[in-house]
């Protein structure tokens, strides 16, 4: 999950940010960075497993030797950076999307009217649930974490 989230994190993340992202963009970050993720356990995986007499690992120095002893955290992060790039990238050398059509849909495509209307058809019950849910959600975690 570590290397196969960051691009899905990537789409989401500046989708919801940015109007000038595109569907293309979007593809080839998800495209790259499920790459680098597929590239990542392809490479651990031998050496966990002992497939292929890598009990000890690759040989000191090699490619995949530097690749496979990168602490999985940085590479996620690495994976998350290079989609983050992969996606701004392509959507600036791609067409811009049509506006109209993903109006509301971003932050920076809402009015101030949009916000001031979502926030008026708020009820009381609506933030209550969404409350519950939060402390829900908190009770679980405190209670799994171990």
């Amino acid at each position: 999950q570590g290397y196969l989230a960051p691009p899905i994190f990537v789409v989401f993340f500046f989708g919801v940010f940015f109007k000038r992202l595109n569907a293309k963009g979007a593809l080839w970050a998800m495209i790259v960075g499920f790459a680098l993720g597929i590239f990542r356990m392809l490479v651990d995986t031998p050496v966990t497993l002992g497939l292929a007499g890598l009990q000890n690992g690759y040989p000191q120095g090699s490619f995949l030797w530097v690749i496979n002893n990168i602490y999985f955290q940085y590479f996620s992060v690495l994976i998350t950076i290079v989609s983050a790039i992969v996606m701004i990238l392509v959507s600036h050398l791609t067409a811009e999307p049509n506006y109209q059509t993903i109006q509301n849909l971003t932050f920076e495509t809402k009015t101030i009217e949009d916000r001031a209307a979502t926030r008026a058809s708020w009820s009381w019950k609506e933030v209550a649930g969404s409350g519950l849910v939060l402390v829900c959600i908190m009770g679980a975690y405190l209670y799994f974490r171990g």
